[in-house]
């Protein structure tokens, strides 16, 4: 199965939504079609026109947007009035901005699932479907697996090795708030030696065969800089939620009537397949679908099928108004 491809987008701009935030955003695809955002990963990700290929452009109206402090969005980085509750708010803004009543689709994958499960349960009226891959929710279970004694780091013990050995000894014991007085330091080679590391971190265990050429993107300092910044920014602070918040029922069941797609990769070493099943379960109308022979990244071949399956599947859903 094909990916779709759009023409430039039809409409783009800068949203201000706060003293210090402007967001960037684009359209593509039909401009009266049925209404998805595309909510990207991160914290510190940023969006590009390749994000749009899930969708067909002749029903979808794709709009993307770069979360604060990231990609084409100003000031970037920028740690200041950048939280979770933040980025929810912004989804909302924005869609008024655009004067798009609903939602056909809420679509998001990683720390963009994080975004679109704590959207839908703030805004569950204007939400008519979900699309989520790699789930995220922020336990500290979960962030035990991504870089906690179990899970992947006892999977890729050499390269959470040199996670660890980049910091001195005696700061070993606080691997995210001693990066992140790095990444925060006001000497740039600092800055971007500690973004590097950060986040070779990530690459390496993103996928179930790790791509050397994706190492190419820690030479980016408009992408390196910004995707470690942010993500230590929110690791410190808890991502500025409860634990456990997002699957709390009395949260759950703001969302029980949102048809949902679930889509996991068995092998996802950043996020643990566990909690993609207990959303699952907890959701009676979510389609759990599990990708064999994938990690993480949605640039799986078999994760990047079942999304195109699953994008031309939610078209046909009857969302009311």
């Amino acid at each position: 199965m094909s990916s779709y491809e759009h023409s430039d987008p039809f409409d783009q701009g800068m949203l201000t939504v706060s003293s210090i935030h402007r967001l960037h955003y684009e359209q593509y695809g039909k401009p009266d079609g049925k209404p998805i955002v595309y909510l990207h990963g991160g914290p510190g990700g940023h969006t590009q026109k390749s994000n749009t290929s899930y969708f067909n452009p002749a029903i979808y109206r794709v709009v993307l947007l770069d979360q604060r402090g990231t990609g084409k969005s100003q000031p970037a980085p920028e740690i200041r009035e950048n939280t979770t509750p933040n980025l929810v708010s912004d989804i909302e803004v924005l869609r008024v901005h655009l004067n798009i009543p609903k939602w056909h689709l809420v679509f998001g994958g990683s720390w963009g699932s994080t975004l679109a499960l704590l959207y839908a349960q703030a805004y569950p009226d204007v939400v008519g479907s979900l699309l989520m891959c790699g789930i995220f929710t922020t336990r500290k279970s979960e962030l035990d697996w991504f870089r906690g004694p179990t899970g992947a780091t006892s999977v890729f013990p050499e390269a959470f090795e040199a996670f660890v050995n980049y910091l001195p000894p005696e700061e070993r014991d606080d691997l995210t708030g001693n990066y992140y007085k790095r990444l925060t330091s006001d000497d740039h080679a600092t800055r971007v030696a500690a973004a590097r590391e950060w986040n070779r971190w990530d690459l390496s265990i993103g996928s179930l065969k790790t791509d050397e050429s994706n190492f190419k993107q820690l030479d980016d300092e408009g992408w390196s800089v910004p995707h470690a910044v942010l993500e230590a920014h929110y690791g410190m602070n808890n991502f500025f939620l409860e634990d456990g918040q997002i699957l709390k029922e009395e949260n759950l069941a703001k969302i029980r009537h949102i048809p949902a797609t679930i889509i996991q990769g068995r092998y996802d070493m950043v996020c643990p397949p566990q909690t993609a099943w207990e959303l699952h379960k907890a959701l009676p109308k979510s389609k759990m679908i599990w990708i064999p022979d994938a990690g993480h990244t949605p640039k799986e071949p078999g994760t990047q099928i079942k999304l195109l399956e699953a994008c031309d599947a939610h078209a046909s859903l009857d969302i009311e108004a």
